[in-house]
């Protein structure tokens, strides 16, 4: 519950702040999704730093991804993503899913992370509706900003549980 406060404060505030910057009181659509790709960020990053780089390895099963894996895998979906965004053709790449250390790891997020503030820049109330190509069907620009804000966090839960299981404590419930 206190995560969930904690969250909620921090996504209010952040939001109040943009909206004192606008000047209008109202905050553009792509800032908010910003902010909240922000606050996902960190915690991925903040992530990468805690775990022990040998447990980059770790997998709970043998079907699913290890901890590095999942790190990387963020950083190829934001490729991915933020492109498709952008009005490329999808590329499918999973690169940076295969590397292992966590120097590579966390360059790869940032990278990532980079490659998606440029479509951020890029991305104003006037274009959030041009439509894209998601996978054989159509999404707004923005839509698909948004979906990978939801993949950030769908696998951010994911290091959760594999934190969980090695008894770290995750970023997101450190007091």
């Amino acid at each position: 519950m206190k995560l969930i406060t904690s969250l909620v404060v921090g996504i209010a505030m952040t939001t109040a702040t943009l909206a004192a910057q606008t000047g209008t009181g109202a905050t553009s659509h792509p800032a908010i999704l910003h902010a909240q790709a922000e606050a996902v960020r960190a915690l991925v990053l903040r992530t990468a730093d805690k775990v022990p780089e040998e447990l980059y390895g770790f997998k709970p099963t043998p079907d699913v991804r290890s901890l590095g894996g999942v790190l990387g895998h963020i950083a190829d979906g934001n490729l991915l993503l933020c492109g498709i965004a952008n009005g490329e053709k999808p590329t499918f790449n999973q690169a940076n899913e295969k590397k292992t250390t966590r120097a590579e790891l966390v360059a790869a997020l940032k990278a990532s992370f980079a490659a998606c503030d440029k479509v951020f820049a890029a991305t104003t109330d006037a274009n959030v509706a041009t439509p894209v190509d998601l996978f054989g069907r159509k999404e707004t620009r923005l839509g698909v900003l948004a979906f990978n804000n939801s993949h950030m966090w769908e696998h951010y839960g994911n290091l959760v549980t594999y934190m969980r299981l090695k008894n770290i404590v995750p970023p997101s419930s450190e007091r």
